[in-house]
């Protein structure tokens, strides 16, 4: 049960540093996908040059390495995008791509944990549903995402205030 729990609160505290920190979720989106990018074409070798200098590293090491690839994209473009979110409405929108940026992050990270860690959390019923769910939340999420950044764009005729 506490694996579930784990779970739960692994997909609630982004979602909520997302919403309060009113950091553009889609970009944070964006991010996570260029991470997976980098797990899939840099972490191997990132892992070779690691185990070159490091010879005794664990699977510990290696799933280390291919999170921070994963995550060093999101943490440094949310950093960079604290307080982005600009209105009540906005910030109201931006929980719908929060929460998918969420939820995929989770999914891309429990694969990439220790074995122990990983088996503990795969076995559970809730990631079983999260599994389940994951090509209707991460296409609804691409989906929301894209009219998201589509919206932001400024129209024709849109200027800021002039000052006299």
């Amino acid at each position: 049960m506490s694996d579930s729990i784990t779970l739960v609160v692994a997909l609630a505290v982004p979602l909520i540093l997302l919403t309060v920190l009113r950091i553009n979720a889609v970009m944070v989106f964006l991010s996570l996908c260029l991470g997976a990018v980098l797990v899939k074409y840099v972490g191997a070798d990132a892992n070779s040059l690691m185990n070159l200098f490091f010879p005794h590293a664990s699977n510990l090491g290696s799933s280390t390495v291919e999170l921070v690839l994963l995550i060093g994209p999101v943490v440094a473009t949310s950093v960079f995008m604290i307080f982005s979110v600009h209105g009540h409405i906005k910030t109201m929108l931006n929980i719908l791509p929060a929460a998918g940026a969420s939820f995929l992050g989770v999914l891309m990270a429990i694969p990439l944990l220790t074995p122990g860690l990983r088996y503990a959390i795969e076995s559970q019923g809730v990631w079983q549903e999260a599994v389940r769910a994951q090509d209707l939340i991460v296409g609804a999420t691409a989906l929301i995402s894209l009219v998201v950044l589509w919206a932001q764009r400024h129209r024709k005729g849109e200027s800021k205030k002039h000052h006299r």
